[in-house]
């Protein structure tokens, strides 16, 4: 039992997180019907129950404080839209793959897993399921240096616990749901008894907070030297106004070392509170955690709706209205920013095409303001012709030409030998998807790899036929103050 919980069972409080009685027989007589089901065909079977929780618990704030040494663990969120949340703790079963195949695969096995699955049906109370969540690496074999150990190309993870927060015909609602993968051999006695143990230990106390005065000195190093990106770059628009290429994403990497461990919870609550139009989130992977507010929705599936956003060219902000104003106005105009943003827009609208009975695509892009940097946008709708699931609309999605290149084939094959690293999970594919096939994918940007007192943050630019070397270095700068300054202060 968490001091939490513990404080609270000694003040006469009843945990939030306790199961009511009706609650806790539906849960027994799931994992009853799991068992059975689990014995006749001697496979695994996952079951669930969703129950409601009270408005004021914080889903990230209740994973943070309650997750388990080296346990995976998840939080995601978007303050702006209806301070929309989900977080997961634990494992119950992790879905992994890697090369070109990855999506499909895990989306095989997911829906396999979840068909499967002893849940609540729509009608029930709670009205929940299983969920997936975890992401995938930007390359199909990304991820294999030893800084991104435990991040697999691909992997999603069914969490034990979940907690989502939403908006629902304007009342807030929070629920939870709970998950336990049925062995043939297993009792429901023993699951019973680790899901109880398991909300004992839940606790909701407020985001720790970043410690306003470390001691010890930050050191910042590039993994490689500025001037090697300002060549790639030179290289990039040399082979762009040579032959068939478009456009090329260049990324670098950039090194912090602290002088004492990063808690990954304090990043993300200062991220939550600086950019809640963006995707908050972290996802804890044995000793390593990757924090993020991304700016990218790489597609969100709501039965047969999807919706997506091309987002592509972007500028500083200015504390004076007018200069930023000026600012932005500047970047509608400019051509280069202009053509790297129709690159993205037309891609997308091609592949949601194929997929769609409509695409509704507005004819000019607009510009979308964050914290410290702005971006042209444009935001693309599209009504499905055909049942396409969330994880397999991120395969076919994925990489769109804001971090990948145009065309594709051609700019993949050169980003690696140009970038010399490895990106990992950043520019990769990071959501959640549910046993109906809707869900949720952001791009990884703005992001950072925490492990100890080490972090790794990214940023890269999209390079076409007019970039100058030292204007596209200056603006991944731009994009670093995303992060940086709360690293290494």
């Amino acid at each position: 039992m968490t001091a939490a919980a513990a404080a609270a069972a000694a003040a006469g409080e009843r945990s939030p997180y306790t199961l009511e009685e009706p609650d806790h027989e539906r849960l027994a007589a799931r994992l009853d019907l799991a068992l059975q089901r689990a014995r006749r065909s001697g496979q695994p079977t996952l079951a669930t129950i969703t129950c409601a929780l009270p408005e004021h618990v914080d889903p990230s704030a209740v994973v943070c404080a309650s997750r388990r040494a080296g346990e995976p663990w998840f939080v995601f969120e978007q303050p702006d839209r209806g301070a929309a949340a989900l977080a997961g703790l634990g494992e119950v079963i992790r879905i992994e793959d890697s090369g070109p195949d990855r999506f499909a695969t895990v989306a095989d096995r997911w829906r396999s897993l979840s068909a499967k699955a002893v849940a609540d049906s729509p009608g029930e109370p709670g009205g929940g399921g299983p969920v997936a969540v975890g992401g995938f690496a930007f390359a199909p074999d990304g991820g294999s240096s030893p800084a991104w150990h435990g991040f697999e190309p691909a992997s999603l993870v069914v969490p034990e616990v979940t907690l989502t927060r939403e908006e629902h015909h304007g009342e807030r609602r929070v629920r939870m749901t709970l998950a336990a993968l049925t062995q043939p051999d297993d009792t429901a006695a023993e699951l019973l008894a680790a899901l109880g143990r398991r909300l004992e230990e839940l606790a909701g106390p407020p985001l720790p907070l970043l410690d306003p005065a470390p001691t010890g000195r930050f050191q910042v190093s590039s993994g490689m030297p500025p001037e090697h990106f300002e060549a790639a770059v030179a290289r990039a628009t040399e082979t762009i106004r040579a032959g068939d290429l478009q456009k090329i994403v260049l990324a670098r990497e950039v090194q912090v070392h602290a002088p004492s461990d990063y808690d990954p919870a304090a990043v993300f609550g200062v991220l939550r509170d600086a950019f809640p139009s963006c995707f908050v989130f972290c996802i804890g992977r044995g000793d390593a955690t990757l924090v993020a507010a991304s700016p990218e929705l790489l597609v969100r599936r709501e039965g047969q709706r999807v919706s997506t956003i091309a987002l592509a060219g972007s500028t500083r902000r200015s504390a004076d209205p007018a200069v930023d104003a000026h600012l932005g106005e500047q970047l509608m105009r400019d051509e280069s920013y202009r053509e790297e943003h129709a690159i993205v827009a037309r891609r997308i609208e091609r592949t949601l095409n194929r997929y769609a009975i409509w695409v509704a695509t507005p004819p000019e892009p607009t510009l979308v303001r964050m914290a410290n940097i702005q971006h042209l946008a444009t935001p693309i709708r599209a009504q499905l012709a055909a049942p396409v699931e969330a994880i397999e609309l991120a395969g076919l999605m994925h990489p769109t030409p804001a971090v990948g290149g145009e065309p594709s084939k051609l700019a993949l094959g050169l980003i690696p030998a140009l970038e010399g690293l490895d990106r990992g999970w950043y520019t990769g594919p990071v959501g959640w998807t549910d046993a109906a096939g809707d869900g949720e994918f952001c791009v990884a940007l703005r992001c950072a790899l925490l492990r100890g007192n080490v972090a790794r943050c990214y940023a890269g630019n999209g390079i076409v036929r007019g970039s100058r070397p030292a204007a596209e270095l200056a603006e991944t700068e731009v994009k670093l103050q995303a992060l940086l300054p709360l690293l290494t202060s």
